[in-house]
């Protein structure tokens, strides 16, 4: 499951005065809490999500689903309406009893709604469902966003499932960008391996997926909306960012009076209805209702349940099969019919998504790259294709913001121009003017390999001692690297869920859109923004992964 987050040094979020924030890490344990609310176990998540589709709910928006509560008075009532403009600008002094009530509660409603991942200290956590269970990190109430700035991530996500679509046919500029790349990154030259003997036999993929997830933050000093990476495989919690939307909802709407919030203000989520429409519709184009789709897992998964949910959503809703594979049992058990048809353990298979695929450490033999090519000679459809996949690498986000490449793929002019308003610098190492003033001033910069998933990138004196090591061995070790502007959003107060504790904390955010793209030869089926995943951290913090530790699951309040 993908995690890996952003690099800066403030967020977007709940801003105290004069951006004042409390320095000590305070906790608060819920096991005192009084609180007796009851809870119904029935959510409208399974109303909204799990239900059979009918031609109301599929053009429904989800949003619609969720009512308000009203609080108070009339004048109670306006108030709230005032305040929710500027929610809890005093989030650390927060009621301590009230704080206890929504900590226990959270985590009653966390348990109830499968909220959880599994218990990194359970052995078998990532492998055994329903052992060793933990609520997912997620933050208590929700972070406060401009509304303006989401609807603009929204409306770039079809450019972005555009733009992604038609790079990825374009063979002689992916293995031309990263060509330098494969010389001295292993991982990187496998994967254009693949993509290399596709392009010798002219393999077509005339049915292509793509479910993406376009990661920004708003920079404090230029107010811009500036993207931080592009995701293409392997785009993770589709299906615990939809609970947390509905978690925080939950709250809003319980403890309406007391937190002068309006839960209207905090978008509804159909990430993982979308996600799952978009995998039954490409298991529909494929066109034989035998085959199922293949998740591609990971051996240890302590995400798992996210991907559950997808799979669940799929079955109840769509009717259509699910099954999970390692890498591993895949070459093991899969085969290739002479029509292009791949059966893996006798089961035809229409669409493969990938959850795992993404990292080196996803190929410890050459059993996964044997897995991993089969796949691709197949005729299924691939969530994503090794194109898709190399369309989303560091190296490629960097030179798509070269000027006049976008042009190369995009004929819209407002469209180019919404694209590139959002670019961060990007440069490779071979700027040796940018290589001199990341060494002087590497606070300025982040370095990111062309790695997914989290904790590898390279912050502050790092950056000057890495850069100047690269500069002395004289090698092509740079072309492993791209130097990215590091971007600084506002640092707010935030309530941190994790392991039971309440952590209070300043945090930064980043905002992640999902998007869903489907296309079967020049028929574009679906092109969409698909819900959306805010990730918290604390803003000591350089990455942000989720399971890996660094970030929190959260949604957005839109002021």
């Amino acid at each position: 499951a993908k995690m890996g987050v952003a690099h800066s040094s403030s967020s977007l979020s709940l801003s105290l005065p004069n951006n004042t924030c409390f320095t000590p890490t305070t906790t608060l344990s819920p096991h005192k809490s009084k609180s007796n609310s009851t809870l119904n176990p029935t959510t409208k998540f399974f109303q909204t999500h799990l239900r059979k589709p009918t031609k109301a709910t599929m053009t429904q928006s989800s949003s619609s689903a969720f009512l308000p509560v009203k609080c108070g008075s009339v004048e109670g009532i306006k108030t709230q309406e005032q305040n929710s403009t500027k929610p809890m600008s005093d989030l650390h002094n927060i009621d301590p009893e009230l704080l206890q009530k929504l900590v226990y509660d959270a985590l009653v409603w966390s348990s109830l709604h499968g909220l959880v991942v599994g218990d990194k200290n359970s052995q078998r956590s990532g492998t055994v469902p329903g052992v060793g269970l933990v609520h997912a990190p997620f933050a208590l109430l929700p972070m406060s966003f401009p509304e303006s700035y989401w609807r603009q991530a929204c409306e770039l996500a079809p450019i972005f499932n555009e733009l992604v679509d038609r790079v990825s046919l374009d063979g002689n500029f992916l293995q031309d960008s990263l060509s330098r790349t494969k010389k001295v990154d292993a991982f990187t030259s496998r994967l254009l391996d693949i993509h290399s003997k596709m392009l010798d036999i002219d393999k077509k993929e005339d049915i292509r997926l793509g479910l993406h997830r376009s990661d920004y933050m708003l920079d404090e000093q230029t107010k811009l909306l500036l993207q931080i990476e592009l995701n293409t495989i392997s785009s993770s919690f589709p299906g615990l960012s939809s609970l947390v939307s509905e978690l925080h909802r939950n709250l809003i709407n319980q403890y309406c009076e007391h937190l002068g919030l309006d839960s209207r203000k905090t978008p509804g989520n159909n990430a993982v209805s979308r996600f799952a429409e978009a995998l039954a519709k490409a298991w529909t184009e494929y066109n034989n209702p035998r085959a199922v789709v293949m998740v591609v897992i990971q051996p240890e998964e302590r995400n798992m349940y996210d991907q559950h949910w997808l799979c669940t959503v799929l079955k109840e809703k769509h009717d259509v099969i699910t099954i999970r594979k390692t890498l591993a049992e895949i070459d093991a058990q899969g085969e290739l019919l002479p029509d292009g048809t791949l059966l893996v353990g006798g089961q035809a298979v229409a669409v493969i998504y990938f959850r795992a695929g993404y990292t080196p450490i996803d190929y410890p033999s050459e059993s996964e790259w044997r897995a991993r090519l089969l796949m691709e000679q197949s005729f299924a459809v691939k969530c994503p294709s090794i194109s898709y996949h190399l369309a989303g690498t560091k190296k490629i986000q960097q030179e798509l913001a070269k000027p006049n490449v976008l042009e190369r793929f995009l004929e819209n002019k407002d469209d180019i121009a919404k694209v590139r308003k959002c670019f961060a610098g990007l440069w490779s190492l071979d700027d040796s003017n940018i290589m001199k003033d990341a060494i002087d001033r590497p606070e300025l910069y982040v370095m990111k390999p062309q790695r997914e998933g989290g904790g590898n990138n390279i912050y502050g004196d790092d950056v000057r001692k890495t850069l100047m090591r690269l500069q002395k061995e004289g090698t092509d070790e740079d072309a492993t690297y791209i130097l990215m502007q590091r971007i600084f959003p506002t640092v707010s107060p935030s309530l941190l869920m994790r392991d039971g504790i309440c952590h209070k904390d300043c945090a930064i955010s980043e905002l992640g859109i999902y998007g869903a793209y489907l296309r079967n030869k020049e028929k574009v089926i679906m092109n969409d923004h698909c819900g959306h995943l805010i990730r918290t951290k604390v803003s000591s913090s350089n990455e942000g992964g989720v399971v890996a530790g660094f970030a929190v699951l959260d949604s957005p309040y839109l002021v």
